[in-house]
This record gives C-alpha cells, sequence and structure tokens, in this order.
C-alpha cells in the first residue's frame, strides 16, 4: 500500500468516526436547555459543513496522483486541522 492510500485509509476513519460524533451532538442537543441550544446547534451545523468540505477534499485526494498529490495533501490537511479544531472546541 503506497503512502497516499495509507494516509487516505487513516483519514477516512477518523472522519467517520466525526461522522459517528456528529450524531451523538445532535442527539445531545436535542436535550440541552433554550439558552445553550442554540448556540450548541450552530456549533453542530459549522462541523457539519467542515465534514462535508473534507469529505469532498478527500475524494478529490484519492484520485490525485504525482505532484497533484502534494497539492491535494496541503489542502486537505488544512481543513482537516480545522475540523479536528472545532471538534475540542465542542467537547471542551
Amino acid at each position: 500500500m503506497s503512502k497516499p492510500e495509507v494516509h487516505i485509509g487513516k483519514m477516512e476513519t477518523q472522519l467517520k468516526q466525526w461522522g459517528a460524533k456528529l450524531d451523538e451532538f445532535v442527539t445531545k442537543a436535542e436535550g440541552v436547555g433554550a439558552e445553550v441550544k442554540e448556540d450548541y446547534c450552530k456549533q453542530i451545523e459549522f462541523l457539519k459543513a467542515k465534514h462535508k468540505v473534507v469529505q469532498t477534499k478527500l475524494d478529490e485526494f484519492k484520485v490525485a496522483s504525482g505532484k497533484e498529490w502534494e497539492t491535494f495533501k496541503t489542502g486537505v490537511e488544512d481543513t482537516w486541522n480545522d475540523l479536528e479544531v472545532a471538534f475540542k472546541k465542542l467537547t471542551k
């Protein structure tokens, strides 16, 4: 297995875990008070949007080769880091 394939595999696994966590957040949001719910729901929507962007970039990343791979890698990792930070913020 090539380095890009290993990298993609790890990212896909983490992305699936984050998708499951998003589902948990949505369920949890239903049980919070009105004051907290609005902010919590905004954060969830932000995460969903970032998750979708990362998935799209990862799909593009899968078909990239050679020089393209390095370009996509940088773009995916930047977006990935944004998503990771947002998840950490919500789970504090």
